[in-house]
């Protein structure tokens, strides 16, 4: 029954993700902003819901193993698993902004805040308030960087816009993401004992797995419509989101234990899976030798985590 009770929550989390991302990609586009700060920021938002309920949900039930593990997963799974196949299937990406110059910093700098609040094995409520900080300096950034990379929807423009249908449409996601979440980190959990296996890996793949499916749908999409600013816009800034609005939404609900020694290889693939990001937006690798470089390292994830089962 958990089992069930699982996948129906997780479909749940998804499909109220999904609501969401297409109304808030409706209003943005509605005025006018641009591609890569609607990836980055409302689309954005929008795929790391299921981390942030999932997580805030565990906070609360004093999971603290299971809400971290749910972002570093996300985390890894976002860059090894998404674009790994975002670049190895595109046939052609040519951002039209230069992501290294522009946005480099905000693919490090959250891992290392985090390591350095993990030090100590606690994340406090302040440092919850300081996460929080770093998402509001995100976007001032992002708004103010992001003028001359400015779209115009001229059919979206002509269209009549329904704030009732999306506000409707906005409230069921939301109800679908944070019911799906509560159910997912009690099914989650009761698995878990049922095997024997331990929270932190139910969090790092089972929950970190099926809340990145959104992303992985959208960066699809994003492709396949021939927008690769969106598309890894949309992963930078849900990784900025996971640390800083999914860990510190968490932790001012209850302050977060993390053992960095213990979990000392997945943080490791987490900061691997960064830096190699970092590589290939320098060098411009958005093809299958950026793909082959990242799912190296997820296959080193997973047969990790396979090893200790």
């Amino acid at each position: 029954m958990d089992f069930i009770i699982f996948f129906v929550a997780m479909a749940a989390l998804i499909y109220g993700a999904d609501f969401i991302i297409k109304e808030s990609e409706r209003i943005a586009l509605h005025f006018n902003i641009s591609h890569f700060v609607i990836g980055a920021t409302l689309v954005a938002f929008g795929t790391s819901l299921p981390e942030m309920a999932a997580s805030m949900i565990a906070s609360y039930h004093g999971k603290s193993d299971l809400a971290v593990a749910n972002v570093i997963g996300s985390v890894s799974f976002n860059i090894t698993l998404v674009l790994g196949i975002v670049f190895f299937i595109a046939k052609k990406m040519n951002p039209k902004r230069d992501l290294f110059a522009k946005d480099s910093a905000w693919i490090l700098m959250p891992v290392i805040i985090f390591l350095l609040m993990s030090y100590d094995g606690v994340i406090t409520r302040v440092e919850g308030f300081l996460f929080l900080f770093m998402m509001l300096a995100y976007i001032i950034f992002l708004f103010s960087s992001a003028k001359e990379d400015l779209e115009v929807d001229e059919d979206l423009a002509k269209e009549r816009f329904n704030w009732f249908k999306t506000v409707a449409l906005l409230s069921v996601g939301f109800i679908l993401t944070i019911g799906g979440a509560n159910f997912v980190v009690e099914s989650g959990s009761s698995i878990a004992r049922m095997f024997g296996i331990s929270e932190w890996i139910i969090g790092l793949f089972l929950i970190s797995l099926g809340t990145s499916l959104p992303e992985l749908v959208v960066s699809l999409v994003a492709i396949k419509k021939g927008n690769a600013d969106l598309s890894i816009g949309n992963i930078i800034g849900s990784n900025v989101a996971n640390f800083s609005m999914v860990i510190g939404g968490a932790s001012l609900l209850s302050p977060l234990s993390v053992s960095l020694k213990d979990n000392a290889f997945d943080v490791s693939i987490m900061v691997a899976a960064s830096l190699a990001l970092l590589l290939i937006l320098a060098n411009k690798l958005y093809n299958k030798a950026g793909a082959v470089f990242l799912l190296m390292i997820l296959a080193l994830f997973v047969n990790n985590a396979i090893s200790t089962l």
